[in-house]
């Protein structure tokens, strides 16, 4: 039955979701995170300067590794606003927010208007959404894609007017599938699938518009089909993971996916642990994931002997997601983001089912202790990362959320609300930290970014820029604004003088070598995506991080 909203939270709810949008897009001019951020701005640099928007290249060379979608909506995003960092970033977070519309319409269709806002703000205060419209990858475009994809595609099931949903939903997966590769068909199927399956409406199962849908998905896939054709099966001699002959469209369907999967293809390899997204989730969907995981139980529990009562979208897509994606070799945290909406959705049904006074009570108590874990691990964190500045607006913004968070514990609100927004509160608090404090410090220690800052107010003569590549910085290629040229094997240099920069093991080398060095900058160095215990510390931190210079060669 859908659940009636209550006018004394309502107020409340749409304002909690305002600042949330707000806090997801506080990440938009924090530095982006190398390596994977970087390389794709870059990629996304290089063809808007190009206006070639067929071919991946990173550094001159021919990339094949994710689909073209983010790289061209990045692109033209840089045609309407230039180069910059929230340039990059913003059109991901956009498609987060669509995301969080067709979360809305999904819930309010299936349960009321009551759980589809909590549905909202529950997605929007998600810790690992919070931190991907900061640190963009693919993820954000593809959560925002497979929910409406989703939506349509219920739409079309439910309705006898059904083409025009079927193409809507067959664009937004098509998409899906430019983004992240044919796997992403996997809860958009399992959605559907699941709902046919377990109400064994075979009948449905086999409808002539689901053969139509492949069919508009198959002709959305063809612009990228095409650019992988064009740019690589056209030309077996290009070299590429260390071989001719590769095909890109083989890689799509099979190597970037099953081969991932199998651990078989020619990207990085991992060993693969069943129990990664369980304990994955626990973090990631912080501060809902013990609720999400209580939501999981009752949702099986009140529904198992009432299965055509109930609609099984939402748990299909989610577990079905979530058992590939732990049988995968291949895992990593961000992957489980796609299925946050639906994780949502079910979060938001069962608080809103909550009635009798020790359940509720229960959820007060666990989800307190999830607050004060949190703050706790902000605290600590604080503590030992010391970082070196702190915004003013940062401070002003972190004193407005602890008001926040007294102004809702002081006010009357009834039942289990009340801790739900408590949590809200908490999340606010801390993302603003991370976002305003804690990563524009972490971002200081990417040498290459700070290098190219440097050099942009400090090369008056433009002197050509070289940078030695160390496999994971990217960053420079896009910060810089002028051209770089990359130090590989074989590849042409300028003539001296030109800047240089590496690490410092390699200056000290060339130094014994007798090239004439002229030192000009020092910058400290680590792979801030893994962090460690000796570099948190600000008492250990100088031996964790590595020197990486600028010098003029003569």
């Amino acid at each position: 039955m859908p659940h009636t909203l209550s006018d004394k939270t309502t107020k409340w709810l749409y304002f909690f979701i305002t600042i949330a949008v707000l806090v997801n897009f506080s990440g938009l001019f924090v530095v982006i995170l190398g390596p994977d951020g970087a390389l794709y701005a870059s990629i996304s640099k290089t063809m808007a300067l190009n206006n070639n928007f067929l071919e991946l290249f990173v550094d001159g060379k021919d990339w094949l590794d994710k689909p073209h979608f983010p790289f061209w909506i990045a692109a033209l995003s840089f045609k309407l606003f230039g180069f910059s960092t929230w340039a990059y970033k913003l059109p991901a977070v956009l498609f987060s927010m669509l995301g969080a519309w067709y979360t809305y319409r999904f819930a309010k269709d299936l349960y009321g208007r009551k759980t589809a806002l909590w549905s909202v703000l529950i997605y929007l205060t998600a810790e690992h959404l919070v931190i991907s419209n900061m640190d963009v990858r693919a993820e954000p475009y593809l959560t925002g894609l497979i929910i409406a994809s989703v939506y349509y595609y219920y739409k079309a099931k439910i309705s006898t007017s059904w083409f025009f949903p079927i193409l809507l939903g067959s664009v937004f997966a098509g998409c899906a599938v430019m983004t992240k590769g044919i796997f992403a068909l996997i809860p958009i199927c399992g959605a559907i699938a699941g709902e046919i399956m377990f109400k064994k409406e075979w009948k449905s199962l086999f409808n002539i518009r689901w053969l139509v849908a492949a069919v508009l998905v198959f002709i959305c896939m063809l612009p990228e089909l095409f650019s992988l054709y064009y740019q690589f099966d056209l030309h077996p001699e290009k070299v590429v993971f260390g071989q001719t002959k590769v095909s890109g469209l083989k890689f799509f369907f099979w190597d970037s996916q099953f081969g991932r999967f199998f651990n078989t293809g020619p990207i990085q390899k991992s060993s693969g642990d069943p129990s990664f997204f369980l304990h994955t989730i626990l973090w990631a969907f912080l501060p809902w994931s013990l609720l999400f995981y209580a939501s999981i139980v009752q949702f099986v529990r009140i529904n198992f002997n009432k299965v055509q009562q109930a609609e099984w979208y939402c748990i299909s897509a989610a577990l079905i997601t979530t058992l590939i994606f732990s049988a995968s070799k291949f895992q990593l945290p961000h992957y489980i983001i796609i299925v946050f909406p639906f994780f949502s959705i079910l979060t938001a049904q069962y608080v809103c089912r909550l009635k009798f006074k020790k359940t509720v009570n229960t959820v007060r108590l666990t989800q307190l202790i999830v607050i004060i874990l949190m703050l706790a691990t902000v605290g600590v964190l604080h503590f030992f990362f010391a970082p070196k500045q702190v915004p003013v607006v940062a401070v002003l913004l972190l004193a407005a959320g602890v008001a926040l968070l007294i102004a809702v514990s002081l006010t009357p609100i009834n039942g289990q609300f009340k801790i739900l927004f408590q949590c809200c509160s908490v999340a606010f608090l801390v993302n603003i930290y991370f976002n305003l404090v804690y990563y524009p410090n972490l971002v200081k220690y990417q040498a290459d970014n700070e290098a190219a800052f440097w050099l942009n107010a400090h090369n008056p003569d433009q002197l050509p820029v070289v940078q030695k590549k160390n496999g994971h910085s990217h960053a420079m290629s896009f910060y810089l604004d002028q051209p770089l040229w990359i130090m590989n094997d074989g590849a042409p240099l300028p003539k001296p003088p030109y800047i240089l920069f590496a690490d410092a093991p390699f200056i000290q080398q060339l130094e014994k070598e007798g090239k004439k060095v002229t030192h000009i900058k020092s910058f400290d160095q680590f792979r801030v995506t893994r962090l460690n215990g000796t570099f948190l510390d600000h008492e250990t931190r100088s031996t964790a991080v590595t020197t990486d210079q600028l010098v003029v060669i003569k």
